[in-house]
C-alpha cells in the first residue's frame, strides 16, 4: 500500500471559484518518503493581495509556470492507485479532482485525513492545525504555507502517527465501509455514530458551540451523511465543513413537527449557513383601505412588511380565495375587492357599492368581525417519539400557538387539558401553510375545536 502526501496553494478558499497555484505530492511507502514532485502552478488569473502576503507567491513567480492543464498527466500518474493524505483532506482533494476532471480525467480516491488520524493516534492536543501540531510533536517545519514545506511536515507527521498508532486507527479508517474520511476534519466520528435514524432536527455547531446551520430530517443519520458526501466544490460548502465540530439534535415524533422545529430554530438562531427558511415570508397580504369616495374596500396584494395586512399568506391564490368567499357570502363588490367587474348583484338587487358608502362599508366590517371570529381552532395529533407519547400541534385562530408531546394513555378529558403541556411558539405563514397542507391530506390526525364557521358553510382556511 503506498499514500500519496498532498499538500497544495491556492488562489482562494474554494475549488469552483479559486485555482492551484503550487503543489506536492510526496509518495510514502508507510515508513518513508520514497518520491516526491512539486512545482508552482500558473493559475491563469490575478493571486490575491492577501494570498501573496500569506504564501509569498505572486503573480511574477507564476508568470512562467506551467498551467495545471499541462501537469495533468503526470498529477494523475502520481495519484492514481494511492491513498490521497492530507492534512484536512477533503480541502486539497477537492481542488486536484476539480481540476483533474477539468483537464479530461476522471479521478477518485481513497482518502485519509492526517487530522483526523492525529485526534485518534494522539486526543487531547490543544490544536491539531499543522502548525500547532508541528510545534507539539517536535516535528520542523519550514517554508510554512508553502506546498513543499507543508508537505515535508505532513510527511514527518504521518511517519510518526503510523509508528504511534497501535491500536488499528489507520487501517480502520481506510476500510470501504468506513465514513471516517467523507467526515468533516474536526468533527468527532462519535459525533455521528450517536445520530438516530428517525425523524428530527440536528444542529451543527463551531469551535465555540454557536449553531452555524439547523436541518430537519426524515432519518437524521442519512440526512446528516449526504452533507458530508459528494464533492461539491462550491463556497458554501467548503466553508461549511470546515466549521463544524460538533453535532447535536432533538428527536421528533413526525415530519411535520421536525419541519415546524426546524422553522422555528432557524429564527430564533438565525444559523450563518441557513439561507434559504431565512426568507420564508408571507408573500401576499389582505388589506384594507378607505377610496376617495369613503369605500371601504378589500384587496390582495403583495406583502408588505411596513404594511402588514389584515391577514398574510404564502400564496396568491388562498389569499384570493378567501376574499371570493367573502364576497359572496357578505354581498360585497367584486369590482371594489379588485377580484372581477361589478355585475350589479353584490347584494340582493341592488348593487351597493353604487349606493351610499355607509351602507356598504357597514358589510365590509361585518365580513371582517365574521373572518376574525370564526379562524380555525384545531389540533394535528400524530405519532409521538416512543410508544408512550403522541404529538400534538395546536392552531388557535388561524395562528400556529404551540406544539409538543402528550402522555398517549394520560386521562386528559378536554383539549383544553392537553394546552399547558405545550410549548408555545411564534409561527409565520410558511408554517401554517405546512400545517394546513398536513391537515387536508391527513383528515382523520385533525381535532376541530371551534367549527362555528364551518357550521355556517363558511370556511376560513387560508
Amino acid at each position: 500500500m503506498e499514500f500519496a502526501i498532498v499538500d497544495i496553494e491556492t488562489t482562494g478558499g474554494y475549488a469552483a471559484g479559486s485555482s492551484i497555484t503550487e503543489i506536492a505530492i510526496l509518495i510514502h511507502d508507510g515508513k518513508k518518503v520514497c518520491d516526491r514532485y512539486e512545482t508552482l502552478v500558473n493559475p491563469q488569473r490575478p493571486v490575491p493581495l492577501s494570498i501573496q502576503l500569506l504564501t509569498g507567491i505572486d503573480d511574477a513567480m507564476l508568470a512562467h509556470s506551467p498551467a495545471f492543464d499541462e501537469i495533468a498527466g503526470k498529477v494523475y500518474e502520481l495519484l492514481n492507485g494511492r491513498i490521497f493524505v492530507a492534512h484536512s483532506v477533503n480541502f486539497d482533494y477537492s481542488f486536484i479532482r476539480h481540476q483533474l476532471e477539468a483537464a479530461g480525467f476522471t479521478f477518485s480516491a481513497s482518502k485519509l485525513c492526517t487530522v483526523r488520524l492525529s485526534r485518534k493516534v494522539r486526543p487531547g492536543l490543544p490544536s491539531y492545525s499543522l502548525g500547532r501540531l508541528c510545534d507539539t510533536l517536535d516535528i520542523p517545519l519550514s517554508n510554512r504555507h508553502r506546498a513543499g514545506g507543508d508537505a515535508d511536515a505532513t510527511a514527518i507527521l504521518f511517519s510518526r502517527l503510523c509508528a504511534w498508532d497501535t491500536e488499528g486507527h489507520l487501517q480502520a479508517m481506510l476500510k470501504k465501509q468506513s465514513k471516517e474520511q467523507t467526515l468533516p476534519p474536526n468533527l468527532p466520528k462519535e459525533d455521528f455514530e450517536a445520530l438516530p435514524q428517525c425523524p428530527g432536527v440536528y444542529y451543527f455547531r463551531d469551535r465555540t458551540g454557536k449553531v452555524i446551520y439547523v436541518g430537519k430530517a426524515t432519518n437524521i443519520r442519512k440526512r446528516v451523511s449526504s452533507h458530508f458526501t459528494g464533492h461539491n466544490p462550491n463556497p458554501q460548502r467548503q466553508h461549511f465543513l470546515r466549521n463544524i465540530y460538533s453535532i447535536r439534535y432533538e428527536r421528533c415524533g413526525t415530519e411535520l413537527f421536525a419541519l415546524l422545529l426546524e422553522a422555528v430554530e432557524i429564527k430564533r438562531l438565525w444559523p450563518a449557513f441557513n439561507r434559504a427558511q431565512k426568507h420564508h415570508e408571507a408573500k401576499f397580504g389582505l388589506y384594507l383601505y378607505e377610496d376617495l369616495n369613503g369605500y371601504l374596500r378589500l384587496v390582495v396584494g403583495r406583502h408588505n412588511k411596513y404594511q402588514p395586512g389584515l391577514h398574510v399568506f404564502s400564496r396568491e391564490y388562498d389569499a384570493r380565495n378567501l376574499l371570493h368567499k367573502l364576497v359572496r357570502h357578505f354581498g360585497l363588490c367584486p369590482a371594489l375587492c379588485q377580484l372581477d367587474a361589478c355585475d350589479g348583484r353584490c347584494h340582493g338587487e341592488t348593487c351597493l357599492a353604487c349606493g351610499p358608502a355607509d351602507i356598504y362599508n357597514h358589510l365590509v366590517r361585518e365580513a371582517l368581525e365574521h373572518l376574525n371570529r370564526h379562524l380555525p381552532s384545531f389540533l394535528v395529533m400524530g405519532a409521538g417519539r416512543n410508544e408512550e407519547e403522541q404529538s400534538c400541534i395546536w392552531v388557535e385562530q388561524g395562528s400556529f400557538y404551540g406544539m409538543g408531546y402528550i402522555d398517549k394513555y394520560s386521562d386528559l378529558q378536554t383539549p383544553e387539558d392537553i394546552k399547558p403541556l405545550l410549548t408555545p411558539y411564534t409561527g409565520n405563514a410558511y408554517m401554517m401553510q405546512l400545517i394546513y397542507s398536513h391537515a387536508e391530506q391527513n383528515p382523520q390526525k385533525v381535532l376541530q375545536l371551534a367549527t362555528a364557521g364551518a357550521e355556517q358553510g363558511f370556511s376560513t382556511r387560508h
